[in-house]
């Protein structure tokens, strides 16, 4: 059996054909499907899918780094904090740090993101890592809130052996994705050098589909082709890389499960 732990199925890319596309996840042995949130405006679609299959699919709150604006990002971390007292959920997701598409607001991610570290320390809950051309600068962040409360996945890595090491020796687990079957990309070349135990499958759909769908839109039941490419680079079955990272997913989220 496989999780998907990091996919966006609420979004609206997927209202024509959810039912089918969750059934076509399911007939790929995906049991259980982690939904990260964006910011208050996929909320109330975020649950309304985790209400719809509560057997499966499960919420995270958080603002991610792209949704940090100066004009609302307070309001918007109040949101986030409003509903991580009203309800319980999996994680504290996604969070981070993106410097791909704006470093203007550098300064107040930064801000965001130690703030809701801090909740979800308080809480006793994971953190889910948005680093996209970041991960220098998430890693010092997390080194400096460092405690025996701080734990989580660096979604979609793409990295270095380096960099997984450090990930690594922070006690955070490595969500790998799609990337790992780009031919360009090199990531199956880090990941000869990394344990499984240190690692979870995700998709991050409809992002970041797998060869041979790169360019489309990306589902949840194609992490089983994540897991292939996995099961191939550590020479072992699809079984046991089902096994050992679902293990490592069950884990992270053991309150949620």
């Amino acid at each position: 059996m496989l999780v998907d732990t990091h996919t966006h199925i609420y979004l609206d890319r997927f209202d024509e054909d959810r039912e089918a596309m969750m059934q076509r996840a399911k007939d790929n042995g995906v049991e259980k499907f982690y939904l990260p949130n964006i910011d208050s405006e996929s909320i109330d679609d975020m649950l309304r899918l985790e209400a719809e299959y509560p057997d499966s699919c499960i919420a995270m709150m958080g603002l991610h780094p792209c949704s940090v604006k100066p004009d609302n990002y307070k309001e918007e971390l109040s949101i986030v904090k409003k509903w991580l007292e009203k309800r319980k959920f999996c994680a504290v997701g996604e969070i981070g740090i993106d410097l791909h598409w704006d470093t203007s607001t550098f300064e107040i991610q930064k801000e965001a993101f130690r703030t809701q570290i801090n909740w979800a320390k308080e809480l006793e809950l994971p953190i889910v890592i948005h680093s996209r051309k970041s991960t220098k600068e998430v890693i010092d962040v997390l080194k400096e809130e460092k405690d025996d409360r701080l734990r989580g996945i660096f979604h979609c890595f793409g990295g270095t052996v380096e960099e997984a090491k450090a990930i690594i020796d922070l006690g955070f687990y490595l969500g790998i994705g799609g990337v790992l079957t780009f031919k360009k990309a090199g990531l199956d070349k880090t990941m000869e050098e990394v344990s499984l135990e240190n690692v979870v499958l995700e998709t991050d759909s409809p992002y970041l589909a797998p060869t041979p769908y790169r360019g489309k839109r990306n589902e949840s039941g194609y992490v089983k082709l994540v897991a292939e490419k996995l099961a191939t680079i550590k020479n072992i079955s699809l079984e046991e890389v089902g096994r050992i990272t679902s293990s490592n997913a069950y884990k992270i989220f053991e309150k949620s499960v």
